[in-house]
């Protein structure tokens, strides 16, 4: 009896019975997709316009639709219902394609999820100097001088990410996303609201079918680089393949891991849709050629400035949650590592029972010194580079083509050994390369951007 009531408590791998359902993933979905990345869609769909915005964020989702639902597949292997289970999209790229794949995987993934973090770090900060200048510009005007240093909130930001970092794993942070996803639609509603109520009032710009028009203040080339890095922009947005397989990890197996994530994945890509177009297109609608890279702490508006610092807050919420919610795969990896190479060290793998007060823990030495590292190194690197649009596009585009199209598509041709210079293949051989031009045009231009904002400040005295 004590043995049956032992494998009642243990999945088919031996771990703890996993209880994430079609509602929890959905929310951990949402809270990576519906990012502050989503407030830079009007400033990217003013690059491209009506027609081409439209379409793009249309043509990503369907991308996004397909693929992700190959890496579900994936799971497990070889066969996606029965196989044995792969934790890490790594290791899914390892069991699938080989160890140079699984090496090259492992080094865009997890630079992916290290940019990420830093990405965050540099948007909670930005948007935490927009509530002081929304409160600054409302007492003083709005031609007042309202700029302040984003370094003093950086570090905030990061000591409580030290913090949060000792969460022990994935498993762990539901409710943390969940308030992040609920944070995440308050300001893409706030921005989405404020942009139509311009609208409604007559105030809003002209707008273009084909973006901004070449002109005295844009030139042709200019023009050329700013719609390559908008496609990294909602590249960007649709991107959270650095986690799907965490995800998955979570689900419980009363039903095939696979069809849950699938599910998941019509859900979360359709709100994300949804709130792309509503975020993407009335911002534009409202601001129209001079749409501000982030509609919300750009300045855009000004009034009703409690709105916008709400606004502002929600969004320094998510990026609380969704920092961890993309840490944490990192942090598990390395720790994997350390206690595959050292099993037998208690600094690696020994708790300590602290109890404080009603609150209790284990902490663990290696954890609790790496972990803290990490942040304060993504902190630094944050303070040293806080350009919002140009880092978004930059991290979008690095992950897209790899992450999004071109693993998940080997990996479907070698799971049903489909045969090479087929029909199948060939499109799917297609689909990867247009994928692999928008990646490279996207790096190119965000670098570009970067180089040139690098040039005009000095280092760590960046103002807002």
């Amino acid at each position: 009896m004590d043995i049956e009531r032992d494998l009642s408590r243990v999945d088919d791998d031996g771990r703890v019975k996993r209880t994430g359902n079609l509602f929890t993933a959905t929310t951990h979905i949402v809270t990576v997709v519906v990012g502050a990345g989503v407030l830079a869609l009007a400033w990217a769909m003013a690059q491209l316009g009506w027609i081409a915005g439209i379409a793009v964020i249309f043509v990503f989702a369907c991308i996004s639709l397909y693929t992700y639902g190959l890496i579900a597949d994936c799971y497990r292997f070889p066969d996606p219902i029965t196989g044995k289970r792969n934790y890490t999209y790594m290791q899914a790229v390892g069991s699938y394609l080989g160890g140079t794949m699984h090496v090259f995987c492992g080094s865009v993934l997890y630079g992916k999820l290290a940019g990420v973090t830093v990405g965050y770090s540099i948007t909670s900060s930005i948007s935490m100097v927009a509530i002081k200048k929304a409160i600054c510009f409302h007492r003083k005007g709005h031609d007042a001088y309202c700029k302040f240093s984003n370094n003093p909130y950086m570090i905030g930001f990061g000591i409580l990410q030290v913090f949060l970092s000792q969460i022990p794993d994935f498993h762990k942070l539901t409710w943390l996303s969940t308030l992040a996803a609920a944070t995440s639609f308050g300001y893409a509603f706030i921005g989405s609201g404020l942009s139509l109520a311009t609208v409604i009032q007559g105030n809003g710009q002209p707008t273009s079918l084909f973006g901004k028009r070449i002109g005295p203040d844009q030139s042709e080339s200019e023009k050329i680089w700013k719609v390559f890095s908008a496609l990294g922009n909602i590249a960007l947005a649709s991107h959270f393949a650095t986690v799907i397989y965490d995800i998955m990890d979570t689900l419980k197996s009363d039903s095939p891991e696979n069809k849950q994530m699938k599910s998941a994945n019509v859900l979360g890509i359709t709100t994300m849709t949804i709130l792309f177009l509503l975020c993407g297109g009335l911002g534009y609608a409202a601001f129209g050629d001079n749409t501000p890279g982030n509609i919300l702490t750009g300045f855009g508006f000004y009034e009703p400035y409690w709105l916008v610092a709400l606004g502002n807050v929600f969004i320094v919420i998510h990026m609380v949650g969704a920092y961890q919610v993309m840490a944490q795969p990192l942090f598990r990896v390395i720790e994997m590592g350390a206690n595959m190479a050292w099993p037998s060290s208690d600094f690696i793998n020994k708790g300590y029972p602290i109890k404080m007060g009603f609150l209790s823990c284990n902490v663990n030495l290696f954890r609790l010194i790496w972990r803290t590292a990490y942040v304060i190194l993504a902190t630094v690197l944050a303070m040293a580079m806080p350009f919002f649009n140009e880092f978004l596009a930059l991290l979008g585009a690095v992950g897209f083509w790899p992450l999004i199209v071109f693993f998940p598509v080997q990996m479907h041709i070698a799971q049903k050994q489909i045969k090479r210079l087929s029909l199948k293949w060939c499109m799917l051989q297609l689909l990867s390369f247009i994928s692999f031009l928008i990646t490279a045009t996207a790096a190119t231009a965000s670098i570009r951007g970067i180089s040139k904002n690098i040039t005009k400040y000095k280092l760590f005295m960046y103002k807002q």
